[in-house]
């Protein structure tokens, strides 16, 4: 099992970016994939970007592609989603979430094939 801890949301225009950290401890991360999804005020939570075991692929919600990228960084065992161009629409809490053990260049959307689960972060757009 793996403890995640994400931080960086915030407040922030529309057009402006944000970069969202998600500390992991108990294991190392690049022991699984790992994603961020989020779920806005009413509404069912949502995939916004994974990314595999080994590191090499990388995969984003159409709603995200081209303003999100999703990084990590094994030395400080965090993961990352740096946001740019923010709408209003992206506004929700965000979390980050490990997979299980699966062939290094495995990737999902589906919540259900994540085991352990942030906290969450608040991120507000204001338009």
């Amino acid at each position: 099992q793996v403890r995640l801890v994400e931080s960086g949301g915030g407040l922030v225009q529309a057009g402006g970016s944000l970069r969202l950290s998600c500390k992991a401890s108990g294991r190392a991360v690049g022991s699984f994939f790992m994603g961020w999804f989020r779920q806005a005020l009413g509404k069912e939570r949502e995939f916004a970007a994974v990314i595999s075991r080994n590191g090499l692929t990388t995969y984003y919600a159409d709603s995200v592609l081209g303003r999100f990228t999703i990084s990590r960084d094994s030395a400080k065992n965090t993961l990352y989603l740096h946001m740019n161009s923010l709408k209003p629409e992206d506004t929700a809490v965000y979390y980050c979430a490990a997979g299980g053990n699966s062939n290094a260049d495995y990737y999902t959307n589906r919540p259900q094939d994540y085991n352990d689960w942030g906290q969450g972060t608040q991120v507000t757009v204001s338009s």
